[in-house]
């Protein structure tokens, strides 16, 4: 395809990442010669941080230039829909360029050029399904626009050429690896899937209840389409776009199913909240399966006191997790299994205790496997992943015990969910061996107590032995230099400005917003007397903020007593002794927990400010100067009072563009910690290596 013809339908933009791989270069490149060309296309849209360019302006000047790379026709369908922004706009046009590609499966080629009209679309899609055409109706426009036309020419002219299925997975991993989706996480990574399909199994039905663009359920029946078996999949999904893409996935390979000779049954794909309006309430499935979104924390606490799922206790507000894995649970069929990703904050916080401890005492709860680092971008942390049954009376029970895996150390590809699905095997019909450091079986008194800490690690002490295993060293000098380069990524792409910065801009004192009402400061309350009848809530310190983790500290209160603010979505935590301001955008696992006495809380209205762009100049070093006064400590410390700091005032959209930037910055610090930590441990072991002889100096 030439590029003439991939730009005559209709006007695009194109990120500096799109010219890039237009280019066949890196970004630092592009930059580069935006800086060197003065004829360079100058910026349509976006922001200074994420400029927009005419693509068809900058084709032709990758073109007088040479440098225009000849790409292939499936490179300038993504680069087609790459060039929708927002991110919104770009996956729905990501899910129209899926039901064309469906649309035409098993179809004759047309005798003209002509694309078929969204009504012909729909009438196509009709013949498969009625609630498929319904859906895909739903985000059509009633005729196709210029820039529709030029996707969905591309996207044709691909589908001739290859499989359709398989174009539109090329897509789809474009989109789920593509900046753009990195905040919504719609896909879930293949190696992660493969982990929790092999230790779910298979089963006549999977259900996924918060599918996101459906790569848990696109590889179960894909699995059992192998197997040469059928698994009927039904999903939810809060987002309707990716619903759409779910069910799109979820049709390719039913069609596919249907070519084998295999009686498939239609996918079923529904539009909600699955906590607050479950779609599928009687639904009962032999496999469950989910990778649902953390930390939120209106997830309907309140509207959902006595919901019959809360069989093993009404979950915690601070706990939605816990809420999630009894969702699953009551979605299970006797002697079903689900397997669901958790945060590892959810095996040990306080709050979630006694629901965790009936998990385990009722055989509900049945393995806990901590992940590698890495395998869920940007998530930085290594996530769970928690087994759950429901016992079927008519058999016998189920092998006694809790099983933990430590998989943090594991090779991060497809050999990763062999091995776990191996010692799930074993377990199952008894024949594990325990390996120290890696996984045993736990009895369930050995959890029972006050903590219920489920964290695999606390069960599995490492021997010397263990840590002198030269090929664990080996791995993990590997994995020290990855997490430098993932942490050194993190930076945000900055170029020399000439700009006017941004302490010329106007400023508006804090203490005049919080007279205003736009900003409010919070600090915690004055605590009573703990009462033994009260419940435990999270507390978070200045430490726990410093270091970006979830809350550690705990206070027990009175049912009837204040906790004061909780944490919420959005709101900028500042420790209120220090040598600098270090001001933090909480984390989703820190939201609902309540304020340390050390800890000062910001909360502005979104509307007039970005919480990352206030908490990035509030952060900056000749703030202490103005805020801080020395402490009553005698330490050199001061005492941070934010009210005297100024804001610059600048439109949101600037704001949001900054924001992105200290973000990213904050994600370089959290990442330094842990290449401190890292480091600081493998030193150790390189150490220990040397001198017992498990490690020789390479000459």
């Amino acid at each position: 395809m030439t590029a003439e013809r991939s730009t005559a339908h209709g006007a695009a933009t194109l990120t500096a990442s799109g010219i890039a791989r237009l280019a066949n270069v890196g970004r630092a490149a592009v930059s580069n010669w935006r800086r060197r060309y003065t004829d360079f296309p100058t910026p349509v849209g976006g922001t200074p941080s994420s400029p927009f360019f005419d693509a068809h302006e900058t084709e032709q000047w990758l073109r007088r230039h040479g440098k225009l790379h000849q790409a292939a026709t499936e490179q300038w369908a993504w680069r087609h829909i790459e060039s929708y922004q927002p991110a919104a706009q770009m996956t729905e046009a990501l899910g129209i360029a899926g039901a064309y590609l469906l649309a035409n499966v098993d179809q004759a080629p047309a005798a003209s050029e002509d694309l078929l009209t969204p009504k012909q679309l729909v009438t196509r899609l009709g013949a498969l399904d009625a609630r498929l055409a319904g859906m895909v109706g739903r985000v059509l426009p009633k005729q196709w626009t210029p820039q529709l036309t030029a996707v969905l020419r591309t996207v044709d002219e691909l589908g001739r050429e290859q499989n359709a299925e398989t174009a539109f997975e090329y897509l789809h991993h474009q989109y789920v690896t593509s900046a753009h989706s990195m905040s919504g996480l719609a896909g879930t990574p293949d190696t992660v899937a493969e982990v929790m399909l092999a230790l779910a199994g298979s089963g006549a039905c999977t259900f996924d209840f918060t599918s996101g663009t459906g790569s848990i359920l696109r590889m179960a029946a894909d699995q059992a389409l192998q197997r040469g078996t059928v698994t009927h999949c039904y999903a939810q999904e809060i987002n309707p776009q990716y619903a759409l893409i779910t069910l799109l996935r979820l049709w390719f390979v039913h069609l596919r199913a249907r070519r084998a000779g295999q009686e498939a049954v239609a996918p079923v794909v529904h539009v909600g909240d699955s906590l607050l309006a479950d779609a599928l309430p009687d639904l009962r499935a032999d496999v469950v399966v989910a990778n649902f979104p953390f930390g939120i924390h209106d997830w309907g606490h309140d509207r959902l006191t006595y919901d019959p799922r809360w069989t093993f206790g009404l979950p915690p507000r601070t706990e939605p997790e816990l809420a999630w894995v009894q969702h699953a649970l009551a979605h299970l069929s006797p002697g079903g299994t689900a397997v669901v990703l958790m945060p590892p904050a959810t095996a040990l916080r306080p709050a979630g205790r006694r629901i965790r401890a009936e998990l385990v005492r009722r055989g509900a709860l049945r393995g806990v496997i901590a992940l590698p680092v890495g395998l869920m971008p940007p998530t930085g942390i290594g996530l769970h992943v928690w087994v759950l049954h429901q016992p079927d009376p008519r058999q016998s029970p189920a092998t006694p015990g809790l099983l933990v895996v430590d998989a943090t150390a594991m090779t991060k590809d497809h050999t990763l969910a062999e091995t776990i699905g191996g010692v799930w095997r074993s377990h199952l019909s008894g024949d594990l061996t325990e390996a120290p450091g890696m996984h045993r079986v736990v009895d369930a008194i050995d959890v029972l107590n006050d903590q219920v800490d489920l964290t695999p690690q606390r069960y599995l002490p490492h021997t010397a032995e263990d840590s002198l295993d030269p090929v664990r060293i080996l791995a993990a000098i590997d994995d020290f230099g990855r997490l430098i380069d993932d942490v050194r990524r993190s930076l945000p792409l900055v170029r020399e400005s000439t700009a006017e910065a941004l302490r010329a801009a106007s400023h508006a004192e804090v203490a005049d917003l919080i007279r205003a009402g736009s900003v409010a400061v919070h600090r915690a309350v004055t605590r009573s007397r703990a009462s033994s009848t009260g419940t435990d809530r999270p507390v978070l310190t200045s430490s726990d903020v410093l270091a970006g983790r979830p809350a550690t500290g705990t206070a027990t209160h009175a049912a009837t007593e204040d906790a004061g603010s909780r944490v919420e979505d959005g709101d900028i935590l500042i420790p209120v002794i220090g040598r600098e301001i270090v001001a933090q955008v909480a984390t989703p696992e820190q939201i609902g927990a309540e304020l340390a006495p050390g800890v000062q809380l910001l909360r502005v209205d979104r509307n007039l400010f970005d919480p990352w762009f206030v908490a990035g100049v509030l952060s900056r070093t000749d703030n202490v100067r103005v805020a801080g006064r020395a402490s009553s400590s005698g330490s050199g410390a001061l005492r941070i009072d934010i009210r005297r700091l100024a804001i610059p005032v600048v439109p949101l959209e600037e704001q949001r563009a900054y924001g992105e930037a200290f973000q990213r910055l904050a994600e370089f610090r959290t990442g330094l910690g842990r290449i401190t930590e890292a480091g600081n441990a493998l030193a150790r072991d390189i150490g220990d290596g040397l001198t017992s002889g498990a490690l020789a100096i390479t000459p």
